[in-house]
């Protein structure tokens, strides 16, 4: 998802609305909170726009810009939410820290996938997807002024939630020369001192970049020297290539005290839509998001955690072997086809999209226009994640063999064009 969600829904509905009782009207303030009005603008409504615009002319138009797998969620997560569904004792009111039994089943699953122990009682806690956990761990601990760490670019949530608590989102640049990992040393002292939240998220969204198990040491010693809590956004943990595996922060000695983890079902098994998530880690840390939730939602319908149960039990290895094996055949036609027409771009080894940086003294907005009215192809500016993902635009793999390899055909010309007006 990219930035500014409540701006672009916004845009749809009118600036004010009358209600009335036997033709009696009372006008209602059109002034949205300061909180609202503060977050980002939706740096993407031009590429909205111009999407519909080429669309409306005829043209065909492949999107490579948003990360949503497109296969479908496998038939035996399917049965099991079937069957949960008759069941009348699904039908009511869930408890907001989930069925014991689903909470058991991720202990189990945690357990066996990173070797990581953890009660399900108190350290694990299901989610309406990772990103309304992410979106409420804010209102548990930041009070206005308090300083949130967030990584730039990155996933808009962490900025937004900060924004909405009242709180003042500190970005950590994620650079090229660093392998896109932040430089925790550079953060000054007098923002370390005033920090209640990190967030960290790898493998990365939206550069793809990996962290080695050093960095998660780094981050818990920082985390224990500035009484920081530390949320490591997981949901791509298992969206691997080349025989590399991602570790669990919490892996690291000394991450359950300082964290938690979030991890989702979505993309691992082809599940977006069905909002199936789960926080793990520091018990007093999920308390304080499970408090929030209790006021604000009344926990996932039963029959989907009967589903996340069974996506989490049975054997389902060779499907996602065989999912992974589809999403490297894209990233290698995707990669190997932009770089034989002279784009620098390095194969990902996690996560669903490819980042990429564009010629010299080419923003990332007017790329990603240039590639949708010349091209016909969307693709997702960096800028939209951050200041420091200026100059970069990220490919999605969320498509078919097919389509990407006709967007790196239309592709091709458009950048022989940027490269002569370059010289």
């Amino acid at each position: 998802m990219i930035a500014g969600d409540a701006n672009r829904y916004l845009t749809c509905f009118p600036d004010c609305y009358n209600y009335g009782t036997k033709g009696d009207q009372m006008a209602v303030s059109k002034e949205f909170s300061e909180r609202l009005k503060a977050l980002p603008e939706y740096l993407f409504l031009e590429i909205d726009r111009a999407k519909r615009e080429v669309q409306a002319s005829g043209a065909d138009v492949i999107d490579l810009g948003i990360v949503d797998p497109d296969k479908p969620t496998p038939d035996e997560i399917i049965r099991a939410l079937q069957e949960a569904a008759q069941d009348p004792a699904n039908h009511q009111y869930a408890t907001n820290y989930g069925m014991i039994e689903f909470r058991q089943r991720i202990a189990a699953w945690f357990s066996n996938r990173f070797g990581v122990e953890l009660d399900p009682e108190t350290e694990v806690l299901p989610v309406l997807g990772s990103k309304e956990g992410i979106g409420h761990i804010h209102l548990a601990f930041i009070n206005p002024g308090d300083v949130v760490l967030v990584p730039d670019p990155g996933y808009p949530v962490y900025r937004s939630g900060t924004i909405i608590a009242g709180g003042e989102a500190y970005q950590m640049p994620l650079l090229e020369e660093n392998a896109f990992l932040p430089s925790l040393d550079k953060i000054p002292p007098e923002i370390a001192g005033r920090a209640r939240l990190m967030f960290i998220n790898y493998p990365n969204n939206p550069t793809a970049a990996v962290a080695p198990a050093e960095f998660f040491r780094e981050v818990v010693r920082f985390a224990e020297e500035n009484d920081v809590i530390v949320c490591h956004d997981a949901a791509y943990a298992e969206m691997t290539y080349d025989g590399y595996t991602a570790a669990s922060f919490l892996s690291v000695e000394g991450a359950k005290e300082v964290g938690i983890e979030f991890h989702s079902l979505s993309k691992t098994f082809n599940m977006t839509g069905w909002r199936i998530a789960f926080a793990v880690g520091n018990a007093k840390i999920l308390a304080g998001l499970a408090k929030v939730k209790s006021n604000v939602d009344s926990g996932m319908f039963q029959a989907l955690q009967e589903a996340g149960i069974a996506a989490l039990t049975q054997d389902l290895s060779e499907f996602r072997a065989g999912q992974m094996a589809i999403y490297q055949r894209r990233r290698d036609l995707l990669c190997d086809g932009l770089n034989a027409m002279g784009w620098r771009v390095e194969k990902p080894r996690g996560g669903l999209c490819v980042w990429v940086r564009v010629p010299h003294n080419l923003g990332s907005s007017a790329a990603a226009l240039d590639l949708l009215r010349k091209a016909g192809v969307v693709v997702a500016p960096g800028v939209g994640f951050g200041k420091h993902g200026e100059g970069y635009v990220r490919f999605s793999l969320a498509n078919s063999e097919d389509r990407i390899e006709q967007a790196v055909k239309r592709i091709a010309p458009v950048y022989s064009e940027w490269m002569r007006k370059q010289s």
